[in-house]
């Protein structure tokens, strides 16, 4: 890891400062205005555009380290595709999780056909490393064809209601949408997207299933994993 006064050298306020900033943004539902206003509240004076600024070039580098420090997606993959409006454009986002919830990734592309698909199911071949085990989807037939030519030995369900765990898991990109007044270029959705991924599958702790005292032990770890991506 780079020393971390090499990657904060030249911004004037201490990493702390930046590092809550980027975390506040990218973990809650809050504008940048919102998190101006949080600062303030504790005597920090800081303009919202400086709170993007930091996003912008941070959030990647802090994303990159928490992607090598994941323990590992499970083995089946629950995929799905939903239109968005970018730049007043339709888009459409390819999003993938594991039978955890966590997002193996999550990729804007113009169209949603066969090519597209098989873009996607070569960015997940490379991120995960190995075949998933069974893939889950819905009709779509573009899955049909890149699962016959990329996938063609793992498991390809696509039966009613099987996928539903890929289309809850883009409700909270459509809250971070309208929090954001809609998406304004692709470059900007897909930088968001990818650090708000790596922050959720970090704090995807799962606390509804396990009592409090080991939520807390969880979420204590969830946060030495954080402040170990940082830099601090």
């Amino acid at each position: 890891m780079n020393n971390p006064k090499n990657l904060y050298k030249h911004h004037r306020f201490p990493p702390v400062i930046i590092q809550y900033a980027v975390w506040l943004y990218h973990r809650f539902n809050l504008s940048q205005r919102d998190i101006e206003d949080l600062l303030a509240e504790r005597g920090i004076e800081v303009s919202y555009e400086s709170i993007r600024l930091w996003c912008n070039k941070f959030g990647p580098k802090y994303s990159k380290r928490l992607r090598r420090k994941h323990r590992g997606f499970g083995d089946t993959f629950f995929i799905d595709e939903v239109f968005v409006k970018i730049g007043g454009k339709q888009k459409y986002l390819w999003r993938a999780v594991d039978q955890d919830g966590d997002v193996v990734d999550v990729f804007v592309q113009e169209r949603r056909d066969g090519m597209a698909a098989k873009r996607f199911f070569k960015r997940l071949l490379k991120s995960h490393g190995d075949m998933p085990w069974k893939i889950v989807t819905d009709k779509l037939r573009s899955y049909g064809v890149a699962h016959r030519e990329l996938m063609p030995d793992v498991i390809h369900d696509n039966s009613q209601y099987a996928n539903n765990r890929a289309e809850v898991s883009h409700q909270p990109t459509r809250v971070r949408e309208r929090g954001m007044r809609r998406f304004k270029s692709t470059r900007q959705v897909q930088r968001f997207l990818s650090v708000h991924a790596a922050v959720y599958n970090l704090f995807n702790l799962g606390r509804h299933q396990v009592s409090a005292e080991h939520y807390r032990s969880l979420r204590e770890c969830a946060f030495e994993t954080w402040a170990e991506a940082v830099g601090v």
